[in-house]
């Protein structure tokens, strides 16, 4: 798997040296930068610019990329342990879904589930990231349902986030809890939105339509922090 840029491969370099295969370096290190990654124990090789931009697609590569060990998701059962669960209700956008996570690892979240896709580009959402990804139990599971029947079943008081909804900052919010994000688009659906205990809003200000949902995502995890 290859990702690149220097904020996720940093990350990588910084947290979890032994996932990373080849570190390919199309810019000039210092020699002691240079020397520091050499002793790191995964293989350098140096590529023109050329190469990289084939490899990253004519992406931003930003001279770094690196093939890196396999990302697995894990099974959302083994989050039912958790205290704090975030459910991504048939969200596509990696950049949103990345945005989320670095989001959901800087306040608190214990675990995220994305719902409503067979199956999620991991090379991306690892970039968006810039790495948290992998500090973030995350899970894939198309049937959205039966994961907020099995997280009702473990104890969880499920939140979803609509316009609709109660002021978040007066909402009471239980420990043990999801907070359920619908997708860029359409946000919740009614099918979704009744199987929750609660839905909750963020009030504007002004008169305004609606935040971005990993904006809104990031408002609302910080209301629901339990502390």
């Amino acid at each position: 798997m290859l990702i690149y840029a220097k904020q996720p491969i940093y990350y990588l370099i910084n947290h979890y040296p032994q996932k990373i295969k080849t570190l390919y370096l199309a810019r000039e290190l210092d020699k002691k930068e240079y020397s520091r990654l050499m002793k790191m124990g995964f293989e350098i090789k140096r590529i023109p610019n050329e190469a990289a931009v084939k490899m990253s697609k004519n992406a931003n590569h930003q001279g770094f990329l690196a093939e890196v060990k396999d990302y697995l998701p894990q099974n959302y059962k083994d989050f039912f342990d958790k205290d704090f669960v975030l459910v991504l209700a048939g969200l596509t956008d990696v950049g949103n879904i990345g945005a989320i996570v670095r989001s959901a690892y800087a306040l608190g979240v214990d675990a995220i589930i994305a719902c409503g896709i067979k199956k999620l580009n991991i090379e991306p959402l690892l970039r968006t990231s810039t790495g948290a990804l992998f500090d973030m139990p995350f899970a894939v599971e198309h049937n959205i349902h039966n994961v907020l029947n099995d997280l009702k079943m473990s104890g969880f008081i499920s939140y979803g986030a609509d316009m609709g909804g109660e002021d978040i900052r007066k909402a009471e919010i239980v420990k043990k809890r999801v907070l359920v994000l619908g997708n860029e688009g359409e946000g919740l659906t009614s099918r979704v939105s009744a199987k929750l205990d609660k839905i909750v809003s963020i009030k504007m200000t002004h008169d305004f339509d609606s935040l971005n949902v990993s904006v809104a995502g990031a408002i609302l995890m910080d209301r629901m922090r339990y502390e």
